[in-house]
């Protein structure tokens, strides 16, 4: 182990400089926007899929609506599990990795769009076939974009969020 290797790197293969842009405090708002487009697009996914079920049920705005952050949450989750275990890790560890570099980007980005899906006049009652529905989730995926960013350039600043998932990338 050479005098720039920590105990922690030997263990792993990985050299400390190996991963300069993701050490703590080295957040780019670039590293910040990719980690929340990726976030989005899990968010995407899974919201657009709950609101296409929930309508064909003919459920209601609000089951409709948990059913859309359930699955948020789910494809959110899935791509960086996909992602870290593709990359070699055991699946527990990948569900580990996940939650915690997810959890709070997904959770502000749901809180986010959905907030201001309630905002939009006629949003809620919009069918899929209405351009106010589609026209509504792209403004607010797109407000929930612009908040979720500096979250998560805050969280990878302090070796946290996707920054965690980033060790595992080559």
């Amino acid at each position: 182990m050479d005098q720039h290797e920590s105990h922690a790197d030997h263990h792993t293969g990985h050299h400390s400089t190996a991963h300069e842009g993701h050490a703590p405090g080295k957040a780019s708002w670039s590293m910040a926007m990719k980690a929340t487009l990726h976030c989005l697009t899990g968010c995407a996914i899974g919201e657009v899929l709950g609101m296409i079920i929930g309508t064909a049920l003919g459920w209601g705005n609000a089951p409709t609506m948990i059913l859309a952050i359930v699955l948020a949450f789910f494809f959110g989750y899935s791509l960086t599990l996909w992602a870290v275990v593709r990359a070699g890790l055991s699946l527990k560890a990948a569900v580990g990795v996940a939650l915690a570099a997810d959890t709070l980007s997904i959770a502000v980005m749901e809180i986010v769009d959905n907030g201001v899906l309630l905002l939009v006049p006629g949003a809620m009652d919009a069918h899929l076939s209405d351009a106010l529905f589609w026209g509504a989730l792209a403004f607010a995926f797109l407000v929930a974009f612009l908040i979720t960013t500096p979250v998560n350039k805050w969280l990878i600043g302090r070796g946290k969020g996707h920054a965690v998932v980033h060790q595992y990338h080559h």
